[in-house]
C-alpha cells in the first residue's frame, strides 16, 4: 500500500471486514457511506457506491455535496478503497458509477467522473487498467 494521504478523515470500519461497508464523518457534519457490492455471478467484481446519508438529503441515498472539504472526502475514500484491497485481495474488478444529477446526459462524462478519474490513479497503481465510458468506470487488474 503506497503512502497514506494527509487530511484523511477518521473511518468507521466494518466489524467483520466482510461486510463491506465504512461510514465518516466530515468536519462539517455529514456523515459518508461508502458500500462495496459484489456482483451475483462475479463475486471478484467489487461495486463502489458512497456518498452522503445524512437525514437532512431525505431519500437522496448517496448524494455528494460540496461544503469545501471535496479532496478531504476523496482522500479517505482512496483509503478505504485500499484498505479493501487489501483485505479483498482477490477482487480483480471495481465498478465506479458517476451518478449524476438529472439534468446531465448520462452518457456523458459528468463532473463527478472527471473527479473520480482524478483519484482512481490514487488508488489503483501498478498493474491495473481503466476503462470509462461515460458516467461508469470498470477498473480491471491487467
Amino acid at each position: 500500500m503506497g503512502t497514506p494521504y494527509k487530511n484523511i478523515l477518521n473511518i468507521e470500519y466494518p466489524s467483520i471486514p466482510s461486510a463491506g461497508v465504512y461510514y465518516f464523518n466530515t468536519n462539517s457534519g455529514l456523515r459518508y457511506e461508502v458500500r462495496f457490492g459484489r456482483l451475483q455471478d462475479n463475486i471478484l467484481h467489487a461495486n463502489i457506491v458512497f456518498g452522503v446519508v445524512n437525514d437532512e438529503f431525505e431519500g437522496e441515498e448517496y448524494v455528494e455535496t460540496n461544503r469545501g472539504e471535496v479532496f478531504q472526502v476523496m482522500n479517505t475514500i482512496v483509503e478505504i478503497v485500499k484498505n479493501y484491497m487489501v483485505e479483498h485481495p482477490k477482487v480483480n474488478v471495481f465498478e465506479f458509477n458517476a451518478v449524476g444529477r438529472e439534468d446531465e446526459d448520462e452518457s456523458k462524462e459528468n463532473a463527478r467522473m472527471l473527479l473520480y478519474k482524478r483519484f482512481l490513479p490514487k488508488i489503483f497503481e501498478r498493474g491495473w487498467q481503466f476503462k470509462i465510458n461515460g458516467n461508469l468506470a470498470l477498473v480491471t487488474r491487467g
